[in-house]
């Protein structure tokens, strides 16, 4: 009996060893933000051994001023691979990063991307702004997400350093890629025909999320309204908004769903003009499809058609 649970519990070890093995040979790929991770998901889809998670949390949106939490370092400390928005956008990246894993390996989906915007030149340039202080108006603009066409590039650069690191999938990571560049490009297609149609191609954002989408479509964002959509402007400062705003030909106001639209609606009423929310994809929730991203956009597509045709 004694022999019998001799081997048994020499079985047991065994078993457990050849698991944990199996494990480790998992390629754990760590995302920050929730657009780059939907990307990576769409690369990476249908290989059983490459596993892909969120760093930050679905619903945060950007992660301009975001700080990292005992749970982040975690996530970072199990990880093969992070994979960054770049362009300045995680301001954590840096020192903690490498104190929770020294050995992570850093993918900057931005890398060698071309015709980088500055930020917009703001309506809202108060002296006190906190935005100002740190001087991210000199600096370039990070959302390149919410332009399918910038998306294209995003997955094309992720699937160049992922095949360097990653050589076994590479062919795969390659045909996923092809893909879904093709499904982004299309969607470019559409923004850019349905700009056409526009009787003005001017209007107001929220925050500087859609200056790349503008771009690429032939639309000029005239004004940005908030700083990353949280900051409210002074009393003086909003009638300068509104001011300028009376004195431009501008077609609508587009808030986005992770801020709040009272400002926008404030100007709206002062102005006359119409008022839409376009959703970036900076956020979505937890268990989001993997074509979330499309489909957002999709519903862009009939937001932009339906206000400025």
């Amino acid at each position: 009996m004694k022999s019998y649970q001799k081997v048994l519990s020499i079985l047991t070890i065994l078993f457990f060893v050849v698991s944990l093995n199996a494990d480790s040979k998992k390629l754990e790929i760590l995302v920050t933000t929730f657009p780059i991770y939907q990307f990576t998901r769409n690369l990476t889809k249908n290989i059983p051994d490459v596993n892909v998670e969120l760093l930050l949390p679905s619903n945060l949106g950007c992660p301009h001023d975001y700080t990292l939490v005992p749970r982040d370092m975690r996530k970072l400390a199990k990880a093969n691979i992070l994979i960054i928005n770049g362009l300045g956008m995680e301001e954590f990246i840096g020192a903690p990063v490498k104190k929770a894993n020294a050995n992570i390996k850093i993918i900057d989906s931005s890398k060698g991307i071309e015709n980088i915007l500055p930020y917009s030149h703001y309506i809202l340039k108060e002296k006190d702004s906190e935005h100002n202080k740190k001087g991210h108006h000199d600096t370039v603009n990070p959302h390149l997400f919410p332009s399918p066409k910038m998306a294209a590039l995003i997955v094309k650069n992720i699937e160049k350093q992922l095949g360097q690191l990653d050589p076994k999938h590479s062919d795969k990571y390659k045909e996923n890629s092809a893909e879904y560049i093709k499904k982004m490009n299309e969607l470019a297609d559409k923004f850019k025909a349905i700009a056409k149609k526009f009787k003005i191609k001017r209007i107001v954002t929220q925050h500087a999320a859609f200056d790349y989408l503008a771009r690429d479509m032939g639309v000029k964002v005239v004004a940005v309204l908030q700083v990353h959509g949280v900051k409210s402007p002074s009393a003086a400062a909003l009638i300068e908004i509104i001011k300028a705003i009376k004195d431009k030909h501008i077609g609508a106001i587009f808030t986005e769903p992770q801020y709040s639209p009272r400002l926008a609606e404030t100007i709206s009423k002062e102005t006359g003009l119409p008022i839409a929310s376009l959703d970036p994809v900076a956020s979505g929730p937890d268990n989001a499809p993997i074509d979330y991203y499309q489909k957002e956009m999709e519903k862009n597509l009939k937001t932009l058609a339906k206000v400025l045709e």
